[in-house]
């Protein structure tokens, strides 16, 4: 996302490899062994935001990391627009829409896991984000009409919720539990889902490339923490190295460079291989969290994030079905698929 979320990734025209074996000549062998080896470098980039969060926030406001974090990814992706030659998009409509879903999908919950890492540990963050497809199935059920529940993905949706209760210690009471923290990661979760739906009403068939829609929105997102940040913050009184080579590690690595990544990936193998980076990054937070900060983790936590992960893969079963097929076709992109990846 935050996982490391990022901004809408519209399922590319471009053949799958099968279709592309038949209608022409194969890719090399190196090639073809090229994209698992990015697919890992973006899982480990997105589940190591985490902890990049937690670090920024000990020399950081929450507000000041989320602003840091989406000007330097702002500039990797817009030196990736000059290197390419694209064009940003037209159109006031569009970018009005694209200024709600930088707040959606950007603003509002970078700067919700910015202040939910002040008092939860970074492993807990990673597995709420872990929740968003739980939220996306929820809400694309009232808000998209070709979403129809079937049994699987019903079955999905209360074994997640039954994960996240599990991760959270529901039958002890939530004790132990700061509930502001982890109310705030749910809640930035929860804004990825929204955010998705509303790109996928709203942005589909604009004309622009990916890479143009995905810098636009982390721009304007960059201006709505420049706007903000100065209000609810004050400067420093110093800059401590680390913090500050977290924040810029998350915007450079986490919404510039690791977009780069998803966009590749994506036009190789399909969002439908390329949306399995969600189910990784918890892990890698996890383990980050633990062997890098010393953080805690009782049984519950590990479990109940396997549960949540099922649940997850099941909500998006009959998507993954039905959209692998029509990738073959030279069709306008649609943005944002339901089985997009969100980053923290």
């Amino acid at each position: 996302m935050s996982p490391a979320a990022p901004p809408p990734v519209p399922p590319a025209p471009t053949p799958t490899p099968t279709a592309t074996a038949s209608a022409g000549p194969p890719r090399p062998a190196s090639r073809l062994l090229d994209w698992p080896v990015r697919f890992g470098a973006l899982a480990l980039i997105w589940g190591f935001s985490f902890l990049l969060i937690k670090v920024g926030t000990e020399g950081f406001a929450p507000f000041q990391v989320t602003f840091g974090r989406l000007l330097f990814g702002t500039a990797v992706l817009a030196v990736a627009l000059v290197v390419k030659r694209d064009r940003l998009p037209r159109g006031a409509r569009v970018w009005g829409h694209l200024t709600v879903a930088a707040f959606l999908l950007n603003a509002l919950p970078f700067s919700l896991f910015a202040y939910a890492e002040l008092t939860i540990p970074s492993t807990l963050a990673g597995i709420c984000n872990a929740t968003t497809p739980l939220w996306g199935m929820l809400l694309s059920l009232v808000a998209l009409s070709e979403d129809r529940p079937t049994r699987v993905r019903a079955a999905g949706l209360g074994i997640g919720f039954v994960g996240v209760l599990t991760v959270l210690g529901a039958w002890q009471g939530f004790s132990g539990l700061d509930v502001t923290g982890t109310a705030l990661a749910l809640l930035a979760s929860f804004s990825y889902a929204v955010g998705w739906v509303y790109v996928r009403r709203t942005l589909a068939g604009t004309g622009a490339s990916n890479l143009s829609l995905a810098g636009s929105q982390v721009g304007l997102a960059t201006l709505q923490l420049a706007v903000v940040t100065p209000l609810f913050t004050s400067m420093p009184e110093s800059v401590e190295l680390l913090p500050l080579l977290a924040v810029v590690a998350l915007g450079a690595l986490g919404t510039g460079y690791a977009m780069l990544l998803q966009y590749g990936i994506v036009a190789e193998v399909g969002p439908t291989t390329a949306s399995m980076v969600t189910y990784f990054i918890p892990v890698i937070a996890t383990a980050a969290g633990v062997t890098l900060l010393g953080e805690r983790l009782g049984w519950n936590t590990p479990v109940g994030a396997v549960v949540v992960l099922a649940g997850a893969a099941l909500t998006q079963t009959r998507a993954s079905r039905r959209r692998t097929a029509p990738l073959t076709e030279a069709r306008e992109p649609a943005p944002a698929p339901r089985e997009s990846t969100t980053c923290a």
